[in-house]
């Protein structure tokens, strides 16, 4: 089945008996298309125009039109190029004013389905669709109250949505619309069988929509047998999956030494809005207490904070009242704070696909950012994966900032190079970091230490 795209011709499934098959696009010939062109209603146009959104990125222009000709879509496309305007816009337009529940967006956080539900009350703010949020960790009364309002469209997270289903409030057996933002991540084992739950509910006739940054060979199967003859559109093929914005660097640090560089390169970067990444809730909970300690205006978030805990916070950092948060990768997906101007990854994360969607918290909108990455000297494998997902060299940099310490022989046996000074024991190494030449410390800068520079470079199996 060939399946041409209604703004580019030249965009088909290149296998008839395989409609996920990659697609061969050749540029777009002719004026560049604009909103106007995608046979948007005047009132959404009318908000657009309001929000300054001029012309429709990649993923909108292709996507808008076959939404709006009911097709089945699975969207990909780079963070921080408008998808979630990309599925909203079309739906909008598709629901009946009036007409009762008839769209579910499913997202998997609650601080991605706050942010969702704002991007429909700002496209519709013209037109007369209702949508209202859903997500645990907060009163269920209050979305019950919401639920009265008798909307056209629901965002929420998988969790709440089944609770109010078998609660009897939330009836989805006839909607005409759904949509799983971040598909990867809610066809994950996490999520698979609530989905798989909710969307068998669904008993008519419906158009689904699938979008993510990243979709495997994997989630992509699993991902058609909840959709009728899909269409793929993906405008990340044959390029980086990650913004050009960014800029990609890697330094090598060894897990005792990543404290005290973390705090150096924070008092000589002095970033506008930092997001902090590591990989588990309890290094989130201990590096936030020590960056406090350190004199650091900083906060954390993470999935044990109750939600007025997580609402406060992210209100905090939107509003730069903090400008680091460590978190988890709760905040990666849809996190959308356009101020961010850098992302630390304390910890590199396992899964190459979180890296994309943690670097895509900064650059959005066609802004620049940078991402930098801490990578251990066994961790050099997780670092070649996820340059081999981007399809781009992360760069190694060897920074003033870094602190390094005598180590010992790594896992193969390889004697380290020797340190440029004894080590501190390693109870004082912050101490150390933090109490220096008083000269050094005007200038933000802690006092050049060596790096594993090319000799962890040679050993990441290159």
């Amino acid at each position: 089945m060939n399946v041409a795209s209604p703004t580019n011709p030249d965009v088909v499934s290149t296998d008839p008996a395989n409609p996920f098959a990659p697609s061969e696009a050749k540029p777009i010939e002719g004026p560049p298309i604009g909103f106007d062109d995608l046979g948007l209603d005047e009132s959404i146009l009318k908000s657009l125009r309001e929000l300054k959104f001029q012309t429709p990125t990649p993923i909108q222009r292709e996507l808008i039109p076959h939404a709006l000709a009911g097709k089945d879509c699975l969207g990909q496309a780079k963070t921080g190029t408008g998808k979630t305007a990309a599925f909203a816009i079309p739906l909008i337009q598709l629901v009946q004013t009036g007409g009762g529940l008839q769209a579910l967006v499913l997202v998997p956080t609650r601080e991605l389905a706050v942010q969702v539900h704002e991007h429909f009350e700002r496209l519709s703010k013209h037109h007369p669709v209702q949508a209202v949020v859903v997500y645990g960790g907060k009163e269920i009364q209050k979305n019950i109250s919401a639920l009265k309002r008798n909307p056209e469209i629901i965002v929420g997270t998988p969790g709440r949505v089944m609770d109010l289903m078998r609660r009897r409030l939330v009836d989805i057996s006839h909607i005409r619309l759904a949509v799983l933002d971040e598909v990867d991540r809610m066809l994950d084992i996490g999520f698979r069988e609530d989905i798989r739950r909710i969307l068998k509910s669904i008993k008519g006739p419906h158009q689904t929509i699938f979008v993510s940054a990243t979709i495997d060979p994997d989630i992509r199967a699993l991902a058609t047998t909840y959709m009728r003859e899909p269409i793929e559109l993906n405008v990340s093929r044959d390029s980086q999956l990650t913004v050009t914005g960014v800029d990609q660097a890697y330094v090598s640090v060894e897990r005792h030494d990543k404290v005290a560089s973390l705090v150096n390169w924070l008092r000589a970067e002095t970033p506008k809005l930092a997001l902090v990444f590591t990989n588990m809730k309890v290094t989130a909970m201990k590096l936030g207490m020590r960056l406090k300690k350190a004199g650091v205006n900083c906060m954390e978030i993470h999935g044990d904070l109750t939600q007025r805990r997580r609402d406060a916070v992210m209100k905090h950092f939107r509003a730069s009242n903090v400008h680091v948060l460590v978190a988890t990768d709760l905040a990666a997906r849809g996190l959308d704070v356009p101020e961010i101007s850098h992302v630390i990854n304390y910890d590199i994360p396992e899964d190459p696909a979180v890296y994309v969607h943690r670097v895509g918290r900064t650059a959005r909108a066609g802004a620049a950012g940078t991402a930098i990455t801490f990578v251990g000297r066994e961790e050099g494998k997780l670092l070649t994966g996820i340059e081999m997902l981007i399809n781009k060299e992360v760069r190694h940099i060897t920074p003033e900032w870094v602190v390094r310490t005598d180590m010992p022989a790594d896992s193969r046996g390889a004697a380290a190079a020797p340190a440029a000074a004894p080590a501190a024991p390693a109870k004082n190494r912050l101490s150390d970091a933090l109490h220096r030449d008083p000269a050094l410390d005007s200038m933000g800068l802690q006092p050049v230490r060596r790096t594993l520079g090319s000799r962890f470079r040679t050993r990441r199996g290159r």
